[in-house]
């Protein structure tokens, strides 16, 4: 990524990082993201792990999640979730439908997750 790329990315936080005992205590609130140019990329880092968690990347049309679905990124699933990592997925821009989140779906707690995503907004 070229400097100039880089600065006209804009970053927001999903999920803070969080030790996650259950489902809903690893998914973000919807976010908005819109209008963007090219792909939308999430970013989740895993910490310690007692359990097991599995990543989801949904769209929806508002923020309360009417017409939500689940997005296949790109790169495809989320790989299994280990202590200590970082992994990036991305999905294109047009399959999304102005909101999006993450589902960290908790197989056994707790979880030390956390999420952000990075796009670039279309300009005018």
């Amino acid at each position: 990524m070229f400097p100039s790329e880089a600065s006209a990315v804009t970053a927001k936080l999903l999920l803070n990082p969080v030790s996650a005992a259950n489902t809903a205590a690893a998914t973000s609130a919807w976010i908005a993201c819109t209008p963007v140019t090219g792909s939308i990329m999430f970013i989740v880092q895993t910490g310690a792990i007692t359990g097991g968690i599995v990543w989801t990347v949904e769209t929806a049309t508002d923020d309360q999640g009417t017409g939500g679905a689940a997005v296949t990124p790109v790169e495809g699933a989320f790989a299994a979730v280990t202590a200590n990592t970082i992994q990036k997925r991305t999905i294109d821009s047009k399959s999304s439908k102005g909101y999006v989140r993450c589902v960290g779906t908790i197989t056994t707690g707790p979880v030390l997750v956390g999420a952000s995503i990075l796009y670039r907004p279309t300009v005018a």
